[in-house]
């Protein structure tokens, strides 16, 4: 397939595209480019695509596509929580313009990035499903509500959108986050010594690493119409799921040296969900989650030491918000993120 991959040149898209290449796929990227020089390591060339803010696209775009993968989107709570007007426009109205533009150039299938923050506040020690009530507690994860039902809404004989509610990611990419929990636990643990948790510890949380998010959508891109035609999938493992303070033992485990520290100086974090991936698996027959969350941290630790991760760029340009305040303080994007110039 002709395969647009939006977001390309961020943490999952960098991970993402040389697998759907060396799945047979032609990819073509669209980066806004905010977070291209996020880079931890070597970085294996970007596909050809376009430099374009996701509010601007237009069909030209997306001429001669047979299907999109749509990763971009202003990516965490923080920042959501800081701008969520902004992060209305991008994850929500600019998705929704860009799947209509989408369907009515005849692309048939379009992979939505979603999250299984949906879940927010689910409680309880049962495993959420994809049919669970969904009870997002940012912006963020309210965006990506949405988004699934407009895109549904589009959904027909011809288009078929497909949600991927993506676990938290993890993992080492050449173009790191820093910003999400199990890389920025190892993070402090090589930097500090500490594996330092502001929360109480208790919540649960689903993860997944970006290696298998990868995987997953490369094999829901050419699965059979009908086993993924406008249907949710949690994206992840049940393996992984668990609580922060069992994510930082398992750091602690794989920093020799360093030890937990549980400050609960935030208190008890509201999002908190077990997660049930089973649905996915059914419907793509051999697929399944190859990383754990103690080789990630393994992984994180070994890419962290080899390529020389300082406190500086861990606190700077590897923390989306702190990328965005840095070019922002700079005048190189204006006041809706936009390139100046």
């Amino acid at each position: 397939m002709r395969v647009l991959l939006t977001g390309h040149q961020g943490y999952l898209g960098t991970v993402m595209a040389p697998v759907l290449t060396a799945a047979g796929h032609e990819v073509v990227g669209l980066d806004a480019g905010l977070f291209a020089d996020c880079v931890l390591g070597p970085t294996p060339a970007d596909p050809q695509g376009h430099r374009v803010d996701l509010r601007d696209v237009t069909a030209e775009h997306v001429a001669g596509v047979d299907a999109v993968i749509h990763l971009a989107a202003l990516s965490n709570d923080p920042l959501g929580s800081l701008a969520p007007e902004l992060t209305y426009d991008i994850n929500h109205h600019a998705s929704v313009r860009l799947a209509r533009l989408a369907r009515d150039a005849g692309v048939r299938r379009f992979l939505y990035a979603s999250t299984c923050s949906v879940y927010g506040a689910a409680g309880g020690d049962d495993l959420v499903g994809e049919d669970a009530p969904l009870r997002p507690v940012t912006p963020y994860a309210e965006s990506k509500v949405r988004v699934e039902d407009d895109l549904h809404a589009l959904a027909d004989g011809d288009f078929t959108p497909v949600f991927m509610r993506n676990a938290t990611a993890f993992g080492h990419s050449p173009r790191l986050r820093a910003d999400i929990v199990l890389n920025n636990l190892v993070g402090h643990a090589l930097l500090s010594g500490e594996v330092l948790v502001l929360s109480d510890g208790t919540p649960w949380r689903p993860l997944v690493h970006a290696a298998d998010i990868a995987r997953a959508f490369t094999a829901a891109l050419t699965a059979p119409r009908d086993a993924v035609h406008d249907r949710a999938f949690n994206i992840g493992s049940e393996i992984n799921n668990v609580t922060v303070a069992e994510i930082a033992e398992q750091v602690a485990e794989a920093v020799p040296g360093s030890k937990v520290v549980i400050t609960g100086e935030t208190g008890a974090d509201p999002r908190s969900y077990r997660v049930d991936f089973s649905r996915f698996r059914t419907a793509i027959p051999g697929f399944d989650c190859e990383w754990t969350v103690k080789q990630g941290a393994l992984e994180l630790a070994d890419a962290y030491r080899k390529h020389g991760l300082t406190r500086e760029d861990f606190e700077g340009r590897f923390t989306r918000l702190a990328v965005l305040r840095t070019a922002s303080d700079a005048g190189a994007v204006d006041d809706t993120l936009r390139w100046r110039g």
